[in-house]
């Protein structure tokens, strides 16, 4: 029992895919640049807390080298530092000792004892009842008037960190607010950018129900090669539609002459159905048969398909091996350098009426001998490639005078041989359709030569 087997791939709109990329996409970016700001933060924070500490590090030095110039140095520039700047501080020169504010004492008076010059990141337990939890602290050891003096200035982090976190909340709600409205843009712009598209399924429909004729050529930049080639179709179907009346019309005025004849006889009681009468009924049944075979070659005259393409050698040889039996007595040969799996951008059909018509014509007059070449000829000034097609053979031949007449619908330059003169207008309409040429020559061997030329495409 034959199960249906479920799509493996999900159909999805390039909406969805173009959302389902550039959102999470967004989504990323943002969140990434958040977490780099939140570090970036930190950094320069603690940079600028730094320098600070450093800076008033070295004014506090300053200031007791200044009281040492006349006289003994004393802590008294400390009081001074303390109602200048906002950090805590703790010195120690000689004997003397001062810490402020008094809450930092026991954070800070461990590290006049024993500690290394420099920065020094400290965090304490909830022991302390006012103290710091987490402080930066800057130590320097230096010598005034030969004594030893060590200066400490330090800054609690907790409220720096409370203000970090709080701008940095901030920082997330704004960018939460602009990732919104990138989301809102990139859906509008990506709504914008595929209007084309609905704008194109608009007028297939309305084209579908014949409300428009064409589709217009005003679409984005990337769907007018669609669109042209969409429009370019379509007028071949109406060239094609226009034909096939044209073919209907003509084929009904045509046959109407003799089935009314044929009718005549058949209802004229008065005269018997004699001989005469019957060749005349006869003659007129192949007029009505050779228009019928005229519009059946004529419906045929569409011209190239999209995606349809021959096989022009092996088409060659199927032709000759057919005129090699209904002209037993000549000679077909078949001379080309193509591969026989090359492939041409024309209809097998049509390529087949161009062969078949070519090489009976040739059959036909051929003495002996009759001569197929097929080959791709270079386009010159950047045109395309052309396939030539030369049948040649060793017949009578054409005068010059006459060449010109060669494709006339209908023209026999030698009634005596079998056809109704339209085999070579066959092919002249065929090669038009493609936008070919044809011409007459002749042969090397004295007889005529065709050369048709296809524009077009060479395939493997």
């Amino acid at each position: 029992m034959a199960h249906n087997k479920p799509s493996l791939t999900r159909q999805r709109s390039i909406r969805a895919i173009l959302l389902g990329l550039l959102l999470p996409a967004a989504l990323v970016f943002m969140g990434a640049a958040w977490l780099v700001h939140g570090a970036l933060l930190d950094r320069m924070a603690r940079t600028f807390v730094e320098d600070r500490l450093a800076q008033e590090a070295q004014f506090l030095e300053q200031q007791l080298r200044d009281s040492s110039i006349e006289g003994k140095p004393t802590l008294s520039a400390g009081r001074y530092f303390e109602e200048v700047f906002h950090h805590a501080h703790a010195i120690r020169y000689g004997q003397q000792q001062t810490i402020s504010p008094a809450t930092w004492q026991p954070a800070l008076e461990p590290l006049l004892e024993d500690a290394a010059d420099g920065f020094i990141d400290k965090q304490i337990s909830s022991g302390l009842q006012a103290g710091p939890t987490h402080f930066l602290a800057y130590r320097s050891t230096v010598d005034i008037n030969g004594q030893r003096a060590i200066i400490l200035v330090a800054e609690d982090l907790t409220a720096l960190h409370h203000g970090q976190q709080e701008l940095h909340i901030w920082t997330a709600v704004v960018s939460g607010g602009l990732l919104l409205m990138l989301g809102a843009v990139i859906f509008l712009a990506v709504t914008l950018a595929l209007r084309s598209v609905r704008n194109m399924q608009q007028e297939l429909a309305a084209l579908q129900h014949g409300q428009r004729l064409r589709l217009s050529d005003e679409a984005a930049s990337e769907f007018r090669p669609l669109t042209g080639q969409i429009n370019e179709l379509l007028d071949t179907l109406d060239q094609r539609l226009e034909r096939s009346r044209l073919a209907v019309a003509n084929l009904s005025h045509s046959v109407k002459t003799p089935i009314a004849a044929v009718k005549q006889l058949l209802t004229d009681y008065q005269r018997p159905l004699d001989l005469a009468m019957r060749e005349q009924m006869a003659d007129r049944l192949a007029d009505i048969t050779r228009q019928l075979e005229t519009e059946m070659s004529r419906s045929r005259f569409a011209g190239p398909q999209i995606g349809k393409a021959a096989c022009p050698v092996l088409q060659a040889r199927d032709l000759l091996w057919t005129l090699g039996r209904l002209h037993p007595d000549k000679h077909f040969e078949l001379d080309t350098k193509l591969d026989s799996e090359q492939t041409w951008g024309i209809e097998e059909q049509d390529l087949g009426e161009i062969l078949g018509n070519l090489l009976d014509n040739a059959g036909k007059w051929a003495r002996f001998q009759a001569l197929l070449n097929l080959a791709i000829v270079p386009g010159a000034g950047g045109t395309s490639d052309a396939l030539r097609i030369q049948v040649s053979d060793d017949g009578p031949g054409v005068e010059a005078r006459e060449r010109s007449g060669l494709g006339t619908r209908g023209l026999r330059l030698d009634e005596q041989t079998p056809g109704h003169g339209l085999g070579l207008a066959i092919v002249q309409e065929i090669v038009a359709r493609y936008s070919g040429s044809i011409t007459f020559d002749v042969s090397h061997a004295g007889g005529l030569k065709v050369l048709v030329v296809l524009p077009g495409t060479i395939g493997k």
